[in-house]
């Protein structure tokens, strides 16, 4: 995602280097390439040219201190900007309603459907909510049994009347039901619909009036550039929608649509889908996407990912364990778990600032787990309790049973044995520094 864009920045910014001051000449050259670069990126031609001239306003009248080069108060300026463009605040759903209706818009293929899914699944892992999903889309074959499975797998119920081929009558039963059952939000998942089909908009349109939503959605594949803005502002002329969703931000997209279409239709980016996982759903902040757009990672998302999985009482657990030298391969399993559940590997190390432009061009696997869980899943309970005992036969076993060479298995040992005795040099230290810090209260007995 942005990966050219980001490159192409850069190298824009390097015309300013070595330069003592911004001047008219220099920042002329430096935003002929942003702008190129922008439009490279399928940003609207309009957007790119206002932004451009933004920034060289901004950039002339700055007076560029001593300690701070003319090309760091250009990236400084180009990231306030860009924040800009892209809304400057984060804008959450309104879910007042009882229950609360969202309805789902846009074109085919964009991804409503396994969309509705990731938010069913926010909603009741994050906001403790208790959704209902309704289908609607009584066009696409398939359609009320893909979004059945998706219920089932995260333990979410869904409506459906596999006979009715009304949408307008389904939502609103939709909403009886979850009054009647206590649900406190309804997903309104509707068939894809193309902006020229005057018919399927007019469908759209008499859904949104029948059940007034406290929240549209349109839903777009950011793959699709320019043509996604275009797009959204025709459905926001008949919808009026609350905001945007961006599907697809982790595929080989320029971005252009997530620059341009917060200025072009007036409406709030409100999440954006990184992944193929149920759980790649994340806010849309704009601030933190133009650190990323400009190299500098997102480190606050990552944590805040780290902290979703984190478990204060596990890892009490787990850091007495440490100091004991007691860590095993259930720890190590269990750690492993918990960094999958964070989300795609390359977009997690993409977040680190300066990391990304390292991996732009190495293919990080997903499953690049799967030969570890296999390795220590052939492992009996007491061999992962106590890896000291893992002998040669033993090993030779493991590696029969997991599909892995014997040397795969001496590595992974290895670097558990090397990561076990780092945790608790480290753990230890630590805790003497806390020790060393902490003040003499009245009756405390000595730390030997």
């Amino acid at each position: 995602m942005f990966d050219n864009l980001s490159e192409r920045l850069e190298r824009s910014f390097k015309i300013l280097k070595g330069e003592g001051k911004i001047t008219e000449i220099n920042v002329a050259e430096t935003l002929k390439d942003v702008r190129r670069a922008l439009l490279d990126a399928d940003v609207n031609y309009k957007v790119a040219k206002t932004f451009t001239d933004t920034v060289k306003e901004k950039a002339l009248g700055q007076n560029v201190l001593t300690a701070v080069k003319p090309s760091q108060l250009m990236v400084k300026i180009v990231h306030d900007e860009l924040t800009k463009l892209m809304g400057s605040e984060t804008v959450d759903m309104n879910l007042k309603g009882h229950p609360a209706v969202i309805l789902m818009a846009g074109l085919n293929g964009a991804g409503k459907t396994t969309f509705s899914g990731k938010l069913a699944l926010m909603l009741k892992n994050k906001k403790n909510k208790k959704p209902l999903m309704a289908a609607c889309d009584v066009y696409r074959p398939a359609a009320v049994e893909q979004l059945k499975v998706l219920g089932e797998q995260m333990g979410i119920p869904v409506y459906s009347e596999p006979e009715s081929k009304d949408p307008v009558q389904i939502a609103l039963h939709a909403i009886q039901e979850a009054k009647a059952k206590g649900y406190d939000t309804v997903i309104v998942d509707t068939a894809g619909r193309l902006a020229v089909d005057e018919e399927m908009m007019q469908e759209i349109a008499a859904i949104k009036n029948a059940i007034t939503p406290d929240e549209t959605l349109f839903v777009v594949d950011a793959m699709t550039g320019q043509d996604a803005v275009n797009t959204a502002k025709e459905f926001n002329e008949r919808l009026d929608f609350d905001g945007v969703v961006l599907t697809k931000l982790d595929g080989d997209t320029r971005g252009g649509a997530a620059l341009s279409i917060r200025t072009v239709v007036n409406k709030p980016i409100k999440f954006v889908g990184t992944g193929e996982k149920m759980e790649a759903i994340d806010p849309f902040h704009p601030s933190r996407m133009a650190d990323r757009i400009l190299g500098m990672g997102d480190i606050v998302s990552l944590v805040e990912r780290a902290q979703e999985q984190y478990d204060e009482e596990e890892a009490k657990r787990l850091q007495k364990k440490i100091a004991k030298n007691q860590f095993d391969f259930n720890d190590f399993m269990n750690q492993i778990q918990q960094i999958k559940k964070m989300g795609n590997l390359k977009d997690l190390a993409s977040m680190i600032p300066g990391v990304g432009k390292a991996i732009k061009d190495i293919d990080i696997d997903d499953n690049a787990f799967k030969g570890i869980e296999a390795i220590i899943q052939s492992m009996t309970p007491r061999e992962r309790t106590n890896p000291e005992i893992l002998n040669g036969s033993r090993r030779q076993r493991i590696a029969k049973g997991s599909g892995t060479s014997l040397q795969e298995v001496n590595r992974l040992i290895k670097q558990f044995d090397q990561t076990r005795k780092m945790m608790k040099m480290v753990t230890s230290s630590n805790m003497g520094k806390m020790m060393g810090r902490m003040p003499k209260l009245p009756g405390m007995p000595k730390i030997k």
